[in-house]
């Protein structure tokens, strides 16, 4: 039980004195995300796979007076996950937020997807968030409380041609969401997801700037355009927040309403 009832009003949605880890957070939604809690007052973890990518990052970050702190860690390296999260606690980092956001695409049909093609996504959408969870959950249980995010997919309930080990892989992150909540809400963890829908960022320019392709979004897209990954802010600040401290296993979709239309 939570010791005392959530504040209200603007306290609601405040991160002051929080920590939180966002994986894959160099650039893209993780970077939007990381940023966006925050300037919430949470001090953000910054996690990549190089000091070459995460410096500058943190870099920018602080420049603009936002306190964060550089993680080199590979999601799917169960041994470099255990160790690189075993150094943090070590230095007295302690980590209350998770946001497991880290994830790849790989196009491929699924009569002609190789199983290696198939595994690798599952294992960096889906395998990651259950190793870095499971290894940061036992400190959020014994300290009474923690806020776990899961960045799935519109294709955690939606499938289309060419994305199975993806729609497979953010479809078992939406059901592990779920799991997790009815395991540890009663050690007042909160663990829901965020489904976003067709974001502009640098790793979707390619089909941004295709004619056909945009075309078919904006057209699908009761919004009529693509989101801004600071459009997804606002659901990960509630979700890390006491505003969200009964709420638990949900997925709320951020997509301008296309699962409404579908």
């Amino acid at each position: 039980m939570p010791d005392a009832p959530p504040p209200t009003g603007p306290a609601l949605f405040d991160l002051t004195g929080q920590r939180a880890l966002v994986t894959g957070s160099t650039q893209g939604l993780g970077l939007a995300l990381a940023r966006g809690l925050a300037e919430a007052g949470a001090s953000v973890v910054i996690n990549g796979r190089t000091a070459a990518k995460i410096e500058p990052v943190v870099a920018e970050l602080k420049a603009a007076g936002l306190d964060a702190t550089p993680l080199v860690m590979d999601v799917t390296d169960d041994a470099d996950v255990v160790a690189s999260l075993g150094r943090l606690a070590e230095d007295g980092i302690h980590l209350d937020i998770l946001v497991n956001n880290v994830g790849i695409q790989d196009r491929v049909p699924l009569a002609e997807m190789s199983s290696e093609a198939f595994r690798k996504v599952i294992d960096v959408n889906l395998t990651s968030a259950f190793v870095v969870t499971r290894q940061l959950a036992p400190g959020m249980i014994a300290r009474g409380h923690g806020k776990v995010i899961n960045v799935c997919s519109l294709m955690s309930d939606l499938g289309r041609p060419t994305t199975g080990n993806y729609a497979a892989a953010k479809g078992g992150l939406r059901m592990l969401t779920r799991a997790m909540a009815v395991e540890w809400a009663e050690h007042n963890l909160q663990v829901n997801a965020i489904g976003p829908g067709y974001f502009a960022t640098e790793l979707t320019r390619p089909l941004v700037e295709d004619e056909k392709f945009n075309r078919w979004i904006c057209g699908r897209t009761p919004a009529n355009r693509w989101g801004r990954p600071e459009e997804l802010i606002g659901a990960a600040v509630y979700f890390a927040s006491p505003a969200s401290s009964f709420v638990n296993g949900q997925i709320l979709y951020v997509d301008g309403g296309l699962t409404a239309a579908i």
